[in-house]
């Protein structure tokens, strides 16, 4: 059972905050598609999201994925050498032109796969960590699973054309954040415009991704196609203190692609900006404490509280504080023990956890024989519980 307490949060932190009517949404001429402001959390586009659609290349963020999990256990380097198979060398499709021989580093394999797109480097990281390919992709499935991405399975390391190659817009977004929170040191190589190992393949050294040059934050990530999936990009920019993610898919050229994800990028930053609205160790409410020192606790968020407000909004956006109580001492401070649900127009619900701003010791002798012999009184009156206002896990609610 929830104790509730809903205000409006300008209330709460005397702060005027600019809010109401919905951003001007973005009708996207991808087939499905999503946008994540990585910074506040918030979804701001949904189209078809959950949907496991062929990803074709952009799947090959999984196969990296997993070769920056390695990098970060300690199993390989950056200079460890893989070798590279027959079926490595014999890969269609975009490749580094590896040959069958050739002993490619981690990072020789990683800027092939994430600049030049390279098929041939997919199979080699592949099997240089599990052995074959078909064991690498059910390694990459159950990651996907363990990771959270429930619309993704994967028949290879490639993203070629495979039955059990799927993956959802909205597990591609996540996956690409894990990518950039969790692997600060080698996400650099998504911005990366142009490699080519031991000088081959000229023709395919540029990076695909059409928004690096132009100067707008895009640092990374993936391109994809094949005739089934259509023309789809994962991208990410940044621009001042915001970070954004988006997926498309279902394009039909190279070019729509190009400037769908440029206009996603600008409308993404232009019709939202992002705001302070709760500071660290602000008390935002207070909760009830049952047999405490106190009679009530603080709650407060521990870092600031970011929100993202659509561009020329004006009042409306309300939060609700749940916990269950009354609590019961003693409460440490810090200790975890609410939850405040931001909601706007338009916009996916933000949810801050609250912490005890202080410590609260048990309630003295006194004060804890008073709340015995409450209860004792009820019973003899006939009631089975106390009153809701001592007794844990009551409900009740107020509006400030």
């Amino acid at each position: 059972m929830f104790r509730h307490l809903i205000l409006d949060i300008s209330a709460i932190v005397t702060l005027v905050l600019l809010a109401a009517a919905p951003a001007h949404a973005f009708d996207t001429r991808a087939s499905s598609a999503y946008v994540l402001d990585v910074t506040t959390g918030t979804v701001i586009l949904e189209k078809n999201a959950d949907t496991p659609l062929p990803p074709a290349s952009m799947s090959k963020l999984m196969t990296v994925n997993m070769l920056f999990e390695a990098l970060a256990d300690g199993r390989v380097t950056l200079s460890t050498p893989f070798g590279v198979s027959d079926r490595a060398a014999n890969m269609g499709g975009s490749t580094m032109f590896l040959t069958r021989g050739d002993r490619p580093t981690v990072e020789d394999l990683l800027q092939g796969i994430i600049v030049q797109s390279g098929n041939d480097a997919c199979v080699a990281v592949a099997e240089g960590l599990a052995g074959t390919e078909d064991a690498f992709a059910r390694m990459m499935t159950d990651r996907a699973r363990d990771m959270g991405l429930e619309n993704s399975s994967f028949g290879n390391s490639s993203g070629w054309p495979h039955p059990l190659q799927r993956m959802s817009m909205k597990d591609l977004a996540l996956l690409s954040r894990h990518l950039i929170v969790d692997f600060p040191d080698y996400y650099r190589y998504f911005s990366q415009t142009e490699y080519h190992y031991k000088d081959r393949a000229p023709d395919n050294r540029f990076n695909r991704n059409p928004l690096l040059s132009l100067g707008i934050g895009a640092d990374g990530l993936k391109t994809g196609h094949t005739q089934e999936a259509g023309y789809g990009l994962v991208g990410s920019a940044k621009q001042g203190d915001r970070r954004i993610v988006f997926v498309i898919s279902g394009m039909t050229s190279e070019k729509e692609r190009a400037e769908e994800a440029e206009a996603i990028v600008n409308w993404a930053f232009r019709q939202f900006t992002m705001k302070t609205t709760v500071k660290a160790g602000e008390r935002v409410a207070e909760a009830p404490v049952w047999l405490g020192s106190s009679d009530v606790v603080g709650l407060v968020p521990a870092e600031d509280v970011n929100l993202l407000i659509p561009a020329g909004q004006r009042d409306g956006m309300v939060a609700t504080i749940n916990w269950t109580g009354p609590i019961p001492a003693p409460i440490a401070q810090g200790q975890e023990l609410a939850q405040m649900v931001i909601s706007r127009d338009g916009l996916s619900d933000t949810v801050i956890p609250l912490y005890a701003e202080q410590g609260v010791g048990n309630a003295g002798y006194t004060k804890r024989l008073t709340a015995a012999a409450g209860k004792v009184i009820t019973l003899v009156m006939g009631g089975d519980t106390p009153p809701p206002a001592v007794v844990p896990g009551a409900t009740s609610s107020a509006t400030n």
